[in-house]
């Protein structure tokens, strides 16, 4: 992990951390976040939290994406429509055994082209190539499996065997 130097600022480390932490984790405003300090007796300007989650926030998501486990081989691949700007799109997801969402991709179409993309970015970006895909019935993620040769890999299920890719979807749905 890198360490954060926090040299030459009036305030303490913790009070720092703190405060960004608490923009990024709860998605506060910077108001918000100077009123929860000085609820805390720490009087601080909105503006100066602003630079410190600018100087500081990509050490903190760095440090974060470096300690989140390596994801389990057992992924599962989903799409979804969605409107954006009243225009019908697809929401391709790809989740791990325990519900962490790997990847999204949003595309127009929904054929072998973005189901291979999907699979590419995903192999790439992760650590940990996967004992298993399991797939809904759609024809596109089939031939993407067999041109990336994991035909023996992929398992085209139904809600049944893809459920937690769909259970990751409620809180998209929702909105």
């Amino acid at each position: 992990m890198r360490l954060i130097s926090y040299k030459r600022h009036r305030f303490s480390a913790e009070v720092i951390g703190h405060a960004v932490w608490l923009y990024f984790r709860f998605t506060l405003s910077f108001r918000d976040v100077e009123d929860l300090l000085a609820q805390r007796g720490i009087e601080v300007s909105y503006e100066t939290i602003r630079c410190w989650t600018l100087k500081f926030g990509g050490l903190f998501a760095h440090n974060l994406r470096r300690s989140q486990p390596k994801p389990t081989g057992r992924w599962h691949l989903d799409e979804m429509v969605v409107k954006i700007g009243g225009k019908r799109m697809f929401l391709w997801r790809a989740v791990d055994d325990e519900g962490e969402v790997l990847d999204m991709l949003v595309q127009e179409r929904r054929n072998k082209a973005v189901a291979l993309k999907l699979l590419r970015k995903l192999l790439k970006n992760q650590g940990v190539h996967p004992e298993t895909i399991v797939t809904f019935k759609l024809a596109s993620c089939r031939a993407a499996a067999r041109d990336l040769g994991l035909t023996e890999r992929h398992l085209p299920g139904g809600m049944r065997e893809n459920n937690r890719a769909e259970n990751s979807l409620f809180p998209i749905r929702r909105r």
